[in-house]
């Protein structure tokens, strides 16, 4: 097949390295192009992202890391230290299990499957999508939805932040109309609100320390508000949702702040959680009989018990891949043959056309009919039976058994002895 997957990720080298690997998103096609032209490879796809990047082609993988070198003025033995090279069908089965999130830094993940499509579409755009390696990423996407729908691979939170927005939304049965209030603008309350825009939320306050932050936070998303922690009290009661995360050594937000913002909500329920360590509210908030609090420890409970699951979903997934991978081989070493029984026919037709000639012929030479139908169906069952008749005794002379076997199966011999 000739295909082969080319890499570094997370687990072979280091951020610095792959910051000097990666390819940005509008600079693909034109690096699809220059490699092809380069080195020779016929068809190639690159998968660029914070943890990876992958060619996946037609061709030698020496050459393409030579290529890559070259690019990124890199020293090739610096590269080889941390690529991997897979062949065919090993090749096909990573780039299913790198779609199915099976290879990610978290088991499962679903943003990998969207990053690979879109490595397929600028490969499509580049024009370095050629027939076998289409066939290749169809047969990838197909693997991936058996994956996503005949397991559990992707069904439990297995983050912090994941987590903490998938309770929310069980609480709430309006969940896109909810006001969602994140305390703090890090790294941890990005990616909650990142999940929180995924998830259809569309009121999302911030209130941070710095102001800047929090409209920087504001603007990735689109258009959420923004306040200072010290005017949390004035916007608290707006919130059916709470999560907050700063660096505070002390609670930010205390047993009396909620009380207060319950009153001016009537007391309709506020989903609270504390992701932070030490901990941005107050203890004694969970004795408020309409408020749900929920700390980073029981988060974690959760997510361990996922992550267990995920594991025995991810066992489930391997075969199904396996299997994904088995049945495409398969076609394409059947589609090989459709050659061979293309050739093999027209030879048969040949032969049979010529007897049929030979036949009318002395036909209209007034031969016997009877005569001239034994003579064609000899003559024809002499010439179909000559080569496989001097393979056969080749094989026998040579004491070539499998040879042998194999022909009693191609042939469908009916052999007693």
């Amino acid at each position: 097949m000739g295909f082969i997957a080319l890499g570094i990720n997370h687990k072979t080298a280091s951020v610095n390295l792959r910051e000097k690997v990666a390819f940005l998103p509008e600079s693909l096609p034109q690096a699809l192009q220059a490699a092809c032209a380069s080195t020779g490879v016929s068809e190639l796809a690159i998968l660029s992202t914070c943890n990876r990047t992958e060619f996946y082609g037609l061709g030698d993988g020496q050459v393409l890391l030579n290529w890559l070198s070259q690019q990124r003025q890199l020293p090739i033995q610096e590269l080889s230290h941390c690529v991997y090279v897979h062949h065919d069908k090993d090749a096909l089965r990573h780039l299913m299990r790198v779609a199915s999130g099976l290879d990610s830094m978290v088991l499962g993940e679903p943003q990998i499957f969207g990053q690979v499509k879109v490595a397929y579409q600028h490969a499509q755009q580049a024009g370095t999508m050629g027939q076998h390696l289409e066939r290749v990423f169809q047969q990838t996407f197909a693997a991936v939805k058996r994956v996503r729908t005949e397991t559990a691979i992707g069904a439990n939170p297995v983050s912090i932040g994941f987590a903490a927005v998938q309770l929310a939304k069980q609480i709430f049965s309006d969940f896109e109309q909810a006001q969602a209030l994140l305390v703090g603008a890090g790294e941890m309350i990005s990616l909650v609100a990142k999940h929180l825009k995924e998830q259809g939320v569309r009121h999302i306050t911030i209130a941070n320390r710095s102001l800047e932050r929090a409209e920087h936070l504001a603007a990735e998303l689109g258009g959420a508000k923004t306040v200072l922690l010290s005017d949390l009290a004035e916007v608290l009661h707006h919130a059916d949702i709470v999560i907050s995360c700063t660096g505070s050594q002390l609670p930010i937000i205390g047993k009396g702040m909620v009380e207060r913002a319950l009153k001016k909500r009537r007391y309709q329920p506020m989903f609270m959680v504390d992701i932070a360590v030490p901990r941005d509210i107050e203890p004694e908030v969970d004795d408020l009989d309409d408020v749900y609090l929920y700390t980073v420890d029981d988060l974690e409970s959760t997510i361990e018990e996922n992550r267990r699951a995920r594991q025995h979903a991810a066992q489930h997934a391997e075969k199904l891949i396996e299997e994904c991978a088995l049945q495409f081989l398969h076609g394409q070493r059947a589609q090989a043959a459709t050659g061979l029984v293309t050739a093999y026919r027209q030879q048969v037709e040949q032969l049979r056309l010529a007897e049929i000639a030979k036949a009318q012929q002395s036909l209209a030479q007034g031969v016997n009919p009877h005569d001239v139908l034994e003579r064609l169906s000899r003559n024809l069952t002499n010439k179909l039976m000559h080569a496989p008749s001097v393979q056969l005794k080749q094989a026998a002379a040579s004491n070539a058994h499998d040879k042998l076997a194999w022909a009693v199966d191609l042939l469908g011999i009916q052999h007693n002895d």
